[in-house]
């Protein structure tokens, strides 16, 4: 099957961010209309080795490695590439299976932060084996819960709708309507409201219809599981995929897909996150074949999806890229008073969840008491902005002062005591109360609070292209989850769950 896309810049909706072509001088992408079939790709190689012109050399070297570019180009095909908001020289690397040394470009690129959009590179062409199609189906920004959802009202397209999630409920701590699960699961996760009830009336017709039989009843996103009963439960599960698959593309750390029954196929170097969120997502329960006809956009997923909410690619225009080139973190205060010790108790780890993207960091308290307790210790307000969400434990800083956490920075502060904590709407300057560290809120072994950030409604990672900055303390991941430290200077912290001497950072008068 076939369908037909303009690739113009490789920002909305893009088949293919490679080029196979010469290199002559600095080109940019061109206006194109082509015909793509939505099967498996071969490998990509050119016919013939590009000649390239002086402005074309190495990118910064990593330190340690040798690299001889020239040598590459003479005894490997090279492609073109052209980034993508979001790529950085690392994640690249990964995706195309090669050293950062080996990425040639006229711009003059680090290992460290993003690179401009549409800035051409140069990469030897070295994978071998088949990769899915390299068709970008669903933008970024239709993932997370990004501008693009600003304008979207889930309870009234739920009522117009009419479907079975219209009337139901489920017990969640109380009694709670489907609408406002989805609509939780939308804030909490930072996934995209209309994609959650496009995957509901995928898997189960939900939305529009009914379910038809008792299985759709019980697990309505297909996670056949006796643990994970209902829809509250099944949205946990699939928020958790939907975040490996974005920010495991996102981060690099993803490049393969595994389907039922065994197969294994190398994900296309030039897709987006927002299209490996969903080939992510849907790998998990099904064969290769069945996968193929799903991701098909003529007649699979896209597909129904387009019919419920219109072409998406039309939003994203609007909207993306949504990181801009000059993308850098504001100034953050460590969160606390100037003179008390606290403890890191948690590196890099997931954002929400238990899986997905590590944009967090936990800090407690220094104290006797171990487990939860009611604490006098405050969280103070990193940088200046409005507080948009105050509630379950959670408080939303909206840094740019719209009252939006879909747009702009934001920093989530997770297990916030309900005493004290800053009411809803309150405009806080830098270092004012947040409220007390605590329990509330989600799992907790005991009293700390987590720390995260979001940019135009995406979780950044805390040691990424844009690292967590605290004070000049800039977080750096360990090798799993929860590992990790701070560092300043010649200063480490190291995060370990339970305080001591190496756990203990303490922020400086002036900071």
């Amino acid at each position: 099957m076939f369908f037909i896309l303009a690739g113009c810049t490789p920002l909305w909706g893009s088949p293919s961010m490679l080029a196979t072509e010469n290199i002559s001088g600095m080109p940019t992408p061109e206006m194109t209309t082509e015909i793509y079939d939505f099967t498996p790709t071969s490998a990509i190689t050119l016919t013939e080795t590009p000649t390239l012109e002086p402005t074309l050399t190495p990118t910064q070297l990593v330190p340690g490695k040798s690299s001889t570019p020239e040598l590459a180009l003479t005894s490997a095909p090279r492609i073109i590439y052209y980034s993508q908001p979001g790529d950085s020289l690392p994640v690249v690397a990964s995706h195309f299976g090669v050293n950062v040394a080996d990425i040639l470009s006229g711009s003059i690129l680090t290992e460290k932060g993003l690179i401009d959009p549409n800035t051409l590179l140069s990469i030897p062409s070295v994978l071998i084996s088949e990769m899915t199609p390299a068709v970008q189906i669903m933008p970024d920004s239709e993932i997370v819960f990004s501008p693009s959802a600003i304008d979207f009202d889930v309870y009234s397209y739920v009522a117009a709708a009419g479907g079975f999630l219209k009337n139901y409920t489920e017990w969640v701590t109380k009694t709670t309507t489907g609408v406002d699960v989805v609509n939780r699961q939308a804030l909490d996760n930072s996934i995209n409201p209309r994609l959650l009830l496009a995957l509901l009336e995928y898997q189960s017709g939900w939305v529009i219809g009914q379910p038809s039989n008792l299985a759709d009843k019980d697990y309505p996103l297909g996670y056949i599981d006796l643990f994970y009963v209902g829809l509250f439960n099944q949205y946990l599960l699939a928020s958790k995929d939907l975040s490996i698959g974005y920010y495991g593309w996102r981060s690099g750390q993803l490049t393969e897909l595994s389907f039922i029954g065994g197969e294994k196929i190398r994900i296309a170097p030039d897709l987006n996150a927002g299209t490996v969120a969903l080939m992510y997502y849907f790998s998990l329960q099904n064969s290769y074949a069945d996968w193929l006809a799903i991701m098909d956009p003529n007649v699979g997923f896209i597909k129904l999806y387009e019919n419920m909410f219109g072409d998406p690619w039309i939003r994203a225009k609007k909207v993306e890229p949504l990181f801009p080139p000059d993308l850098t973190q504001p100034q953050l205060n460590l969160p606390f008073s100037p003179g008390e010790t606290w403890n890191l108790t948690g590196g890099p780890h997931p954002a929400w969840e238990k899986e997905g993207a590590l944009a967090a960091l936990d800090f407690a308290p220094a104290a006797d008491q171990k487990g939860c307790y009611e604490s006098d210790s405050w969280v103070l307000a990193a940088a200046s902005g409005q507080v948009v969400r105050s509630s379950n434990g959670v408080v939303i800083l909206d840094l740019d002062n719209d009252g939006y956490e879909q747009t702009g920075w934001n920093l989530l502060y997770l297990h916030i005591a309900e005493k004290d904590r800053v009411p809803k709407g309150t405009l806080v300057n830098i270092d004012d109360r947040i409220g007390h560290p605590s329990c509330e809120g989600g799992r907790s072994t005991g009293t700390h609070f987590h720390f995260a950030r979001k940019f135009n409604g995406e979780w950044i990672l805390a040691d990424g292209p844009s690292p967590f900055d605290l004070s000049g303390w800039i977080a750096h991941a360990g090798e799993k989850a929860y590992e990790g430290s701070l560092t300043k200077g010649d200063h480490t912290v190291v995060a370990l769950p339970n305080g001591s001497l190496i756990t203990s950072i303490v922020r400086e008068p002036g900071d």
